[in-house]
């Protein structure tokens, strides 16, 4: 219920938000005399519900992980173990050259951790207590790092980046085939009809997956690189430790809502290759751990 009352106030902010922004920059109606396109209009529309939608979901990012994900953030630690998790990750961030993120712990029995947060300086990591159960220190440490990677590579800011400008596209290119198919195949000259919205949803939906694979595949390259940051601040056999430790849970069922995926150091494993591959937002384990295995770091 909690997920789906934020999903709606999200959504509203966007709404909200994105017409002030039209309104401010005088953008009038996107259809013309005899049901053509103004370009010009559609394009500052998409652009802006686009990157609107990508900015308010970053921004609100670290506030609905605590809260969808249930996460008791460590402010007074209550015993060694708690301790141990902020001196290291005051020590890695120092090290990373970011300032101290948040840190907590989250209820899941599968090991999982995340980072999120707005800017590389106002940052939570997070870990799940299945983690903290099931993994040495060494290899806490290497998962600990491969998040402070994320926040000091800037990947929430980039993905939320590349992922509002995907938006503008898919809404842009949708409508221009909606306005086709109600002016061409349907003869309607008297402003968008029925033919015009039911083709834009549709269209919506096809290119929206098609470019999921693009920001998957931008998701999976920046794996890579925190796992080459994990490496580089707590060692390269430690964090290949961690995600072989990882990959000896892949029969655990996943408990990451869909929303916080991206964000996690792993979601499961999927044997050989399938189309479903170019939608994974993390690489198979197995590439991980080979990736580090081919560096040169110590």
């Amino acid at each position: 219920m909690l997920r789906i009352v934020l999903f709606l106030l999200t959504n509203l902010a966007v709404v909200l938000v994105a017409g002030i922004v039209l309104s401010l920059l005088g953008v009038g109606s996107t259809h013309g005399a005899g049901n053509t396109l103004q370009l010009g209009n559609l394009l500052v529309m998409c652009f802006v519900f686009g990157s609107v939608g990508s900015l308010i979901s970053l921004l609100m990012s670290k506030w609905m992980a605590k809260r969808t994900m249930g996460v008791q953030l460590i402010e007074n630690p209550r015993s060694g173990e708690e301790r141990w998790l902020l001196d290291t990750v005051a020590d890695l961030a120092q090290r990373a050259g970011i300032k101290m993120p948040e840190v907590g712990i989250f209820p899941s029995y599968q090991s999982n951790a995340f980072a999120t947060g707005w800017n590389r300086n106002d940052a939570l990591v997070a870990v799940s207590s299945g983690l903290l159960q099931r993994m040495n220190k060494d290899e806490v440490r290497a998962v600990l790092a491969h998040e402070v990677g994320h926040v000091a590579n800037g990947d929430m800011v980039t993905l939320a980046l590349i992922q509002g400008v995907v938006n503008a596209f898919v809404m842009f290119f949708s409508r221009i085939i909606g306005n086709f198919v109600d002016r061409v195949i349907f003869k309607n000259e008297e402003g968008p009809g029925i033919a015009y919205y039911v083709t834009s949803i549709i269209a919506d939906i096809v290119l929206g997956i098609l470019a999921s694979a693009i920001v998957m595949a931008f998701s999976r390259h920046r794996e890579f690189r925190a796992d080459e940051a994990g490496a580089a601040l707590a060692g390269r056999a430690a964090m290949i430790s961690a995600l072989r430790a990882l990959q000896r849970e892949h029969e655990v069922p996943d408990q990451m809502p869909a929303e916080m995926t991206a964000m996690a150091i792993t979601t499961g494993k999927l044997e050989g290759f399938t189309l479903a591959q170019l939608f994974m937002s993390h690489p198979p384990l197995e590439k991980r751990i080979a990736h580090l295995q081919s560096l040169q770091i110590a």
